[in-house]
């Protein structure tokens, strides 16, 4: 009897505008695994009766918003990302019993900043304060940062970040979204992408901010970016992270571990680079 082909998907609500099956096919096509990644609608609801219905031939699950919370509550074991943040937006089940949760955002942060020639940032500002924020604080963690800015328009909400950083041994400052008057190496952005934000005050992130590094990449430019645009100074968007975090999903999915070299590895990343830049905004 011939063998069910090897499934993967990615999960969420709204799902029909992500770029993950492009990446993902590239990927699994440059290796040669004849594995089929789809997309479905899945909300925070459904998911726990959605995941029971997995079978043996699916081998993992891409998880985004509003999924990570719930994601990380059905796995029997966590990263160290996603025990930091509460996050998981990756399952790998190739252990049925046994799904291990892994936060890739992270990882994916911290090589789309080192991609643009940073290699270490001691202060930076975060925009926006919910589960993505927690995944940069880590990230600008391991890249050095000793005081990130963490503006929201609910400071009180940046609590848990503020918690997360002193774990980390860094400070993490809240401030209003409105504020702003310490010069910073790198800004994040973890605002949703139609997020509206006074164009003066974004002009003055912008002029402090240093590199521009946006969660957001539809619609495109957010206000946010578009302010370092205007500046003149580098505002690099969410396909970047989108594309490293995806490329250590491929690593899991296929070999196991983050930091496994995948065979032709450069070849693998070059193919599912042309996949996203393929197709227009």
């Amino acid at each position: 009897m011939e063998s069910e082909r090897t499934r993967l998907a990615v999960w969420g609500d709204p799902i029909a505008h992500s770029r993950s099956p492009l990446l993902h096919a590239a990927a699994y096509a440059q290796l040669g695994l004849d594995w089929e990644y789809g997309r479905r609608r899945v909300d925070a609801a459904g998911f726990p009766a959605a995941f029971d219905e997995l079978g043996p031939s699916w081998r993992g699950l891409s998880c985004t918003m509003p999924l990570k919370e719930a994601a990380a509550s059905v796995c029997a074991t966590r990263d160290r990302h996603a025990e930091l943040t509460g996050s998981v937006n990756t399952i790998v089940l190739s252990s049925p019993d046994a799904p291990h949760g892994a936060n890739t955002d992270v990882g994916g942060l911290v090589a789309a900043i080192r991609e643009q020639g940073i290699d270490e940032v001691r202060t930076a500002r975060i925009l926006g304060a919910g589960r993505t924020a927690a995944s940069a604080v880590v990230a600008l963690s391991e890249l050095g940062a000793r005081r990130i800015d963490v503006h929201a328009r609910r400071p009180a909400s940046a609590a848990d970040l503020v918690s997360l950083g002193e774990l980390l041994g860094v400070d993490v400052v809240p401030a209003l979204l409105s504020e702003a008057d310490q010069r910073v190496d790198v800004t994040v952005s973890t605002l949703p992408g139609g997020a509206r934000l006074d164009q003066q005050d974004a002009d003055r992130f912008a002029g402090i901010g240093g590199a521009l590094f946006d969660a957001a990449y539809d619609p495109w430019p957010t206000d946010v970016a578009a302010a370092w645009i205007r500046s003149g100074r580098t505002a690099v968007s969410g396909l970047s992270m989108l594309l490293h975090q995806a490329l250590l999903q491929v690593r899991l999915f296929a070999a196991g571990e983050v930091g496994e070299v995948l065979p032709n590895g450069p070849a693998v990343l070059l193919a599912m680079r042309s996949a996203l830049t393929g197709v227009g905004d």
